[in-house]
């Protein structure tokens, strides 16, 4: 038997001493890896700091939604109706994370309206993942789930008191709860997100403007209306009440003393503006409001508004009145009191006058025995309030100036615009290439030419 040589062995424990200290090493670098994963999930479930890298901040809340919890000065309880562990309860939560991050207090509790039915029927539930939102013993249930509609109902319950807007209607003026084109039912359900309780009123059969009314909108009627009740719009008046008056062309069914007593000098015909065209618009017969002055009527206000067939006004009114602000088209527009056919042109000779002309007209005037101001808006046209035009352009946000400003106390706080479609990712054929060129041949070949030198260093070391 040839023995063992003993210079070799120093040198056969030094190579089983080196796997035994990469196989310690290779445990010890699997042993931090797991406590860092583990380490990072603990401290991801239990952070007090977001980040929200998306490019249009989807994961955050608007500026507008944190300006009303800022409101907020008591804890807010939010129940969900349905069991959380379902794909419409995690929705709802991912939903609502926002809103805990920034009301720590919030209270949330799931229910499933099945194994409870009578806490549903008496939070008016009807549908699997409605919520109730509960602030200092006032409650709402939301039918529509979404930050707009929930930032609107917490700022509903964070004000004590609502306006109260009474719309004529009885005499085929437009419906404040209506649906049609027409109709003035999204403005409506705006008003209501701002605060304000909206509610038709038919002096046919209220002979009198109740007296909690804040303010009363009035568009024209497409019948005659009776004396009675054109005297009951004029007491209304005497008395102080704020007026909004959405006039359209055509007949004014009794409206004439009304207008008398603002002194009102309505223009022939209706405005025609080359602006419109710019934006699109086919029919000339549009005014575009576009300059705003310097008032508190129209602070911020930047996006133009598109008023269809409107009328033009004098800038004279009735004695003992104030003009405090008036809104005008720009020089590309006049009165035109011909046939929209064909190629339009000003005629001077038949009174048609070149723009800037008033659509707007602000009024106020201090009551006696009284610090209150008394404010009066006629607007030229309904139209740009109706369902079918109030989200064109920057019509929603200056009909809801108009009602802030008749309103006479501090403005309700803005809700979160309605949700968009995330835009899709663009890529050119560059990119395209680049991206393709990389997944498939780059990391491959990087992935492969690390593992062989890893594999080389390693041979080098025995």
């Amino acid at each position: 038997m040839k023995p063992f040589p003993q210079q070799e062995f120093p040198q056969r424990l030094w190579i089983r001493l080196q796997r035994v200290e990469r196989a310690l090493a290779d445990l010890t670098f699997v042993l931090l890896l797991l406590a860092l994963v583990i380490g990072s999930g603990w401290l991801i479930a239990r952070h007090d700091r977001y980040w929200d890298w998306t490019s249009s901040g989807s994961n955050s809340l608007t500026a507008e939604s944190l300006a009303i919890l800022d409101r907020l000065d008591a804890p807010l309880r939010i129940t969900v109706f349905s069991p959380e562990d379902t794909p419409l309860g995690e929705a709802i939560e991912r939903l609502l994370a926002p809103y805990r991050q920034n009301l720590p207090e919030m209270q949330v509790d799931y229910l499933d309206p099945q194994l409870f039915p009578e806490r549903a029927r008496d939070a008016d539930v009807t549908l699997i993942g409605q919520i109730l939102l509960e602030y200092q013993g006032r409650r709402e249930t939301l039918k529509e789930v979404g930050e707009r509609s929930i930032s609107a109902a917490i700022a509903r319950l964070a004000e004590t008191r609502s306006p109260w807007v009474a719309v004529i209607e009885g005499h085929g003026e437009r419906s404040i709860q209506g649906g049609g084109t027409t109709d003035l039912g999204r403005l409506g359900q705006e008003l209501r997100d701002q605060g304000f309780l909206a509610r038709p009123l038919d002096l046919a059969t209220i002979q009198e403007v109740p007296h909690n009314t804040r303010l009363l909108v009035l568009s024209m009627p497409q019948i005659q209306l009776f004396p009675g009740e054109i005297e009951s719009l004029l007491r209304y008046l005497d008395r102080g009440g704020n007026l909004l008056w959405l006039m359209d062309p055509g007949p004014m069914h009794g409206l004439d003393p009304l207008a008398a007593q603002l002194g009102l000098s309505i223009l022939p015909g209706v405005i025609v503006d080359a602006a419109a065209a710019k934006m699109g618009v086919e029919t000339p017969a549009v005014a575009v409001i576009s300059d705003y002055p310097t008032d508190p009527l129209t602070e911020g206000l930047s996006a133009p508004a598109l008023l269809p067939g409107s009328l033009g006004f004098e800038t004279r009114i009735a004695p003992g009145w104030d003009l405090a602000t008036y809104l005008s088209t720009g020089s590309q527009s006049w009165n035109e009191t011909g046939r929209l056919e064909g190629k339009i042109v000003r005629d001077e000779v038949v009174g048609e006058q070149a723009g800037p002309l008033a659509v707007v007209l602000a009024l106020t005037r201090n009551l006696p025995d009284s610090d209150r101001q008394q404010r009066v808006l006629v607007v030229g046209d309904s139209d740009f309030l109706s369902n079918a035009q109030i989200g064109s352009h920057g019509n929603r946000e200056l009909g809801l100036r108009f009602f802030r400003w008749l309103s006479g106390e501090e403005p309700p706080l803005a809700l979160p615009p309605p949700p968009q479609a995330a835009e899709a990712l663009e890529l050119s054929s560059t990119q395209r290439m680049l991206i393709g060129v990389g997944v498939l041949l780059l990391l491959p070949g990087l992935f492969v030419t690390s593992g062989f030198a890893i594999r080389w260093y390693r041979w080098r070391g025995r």
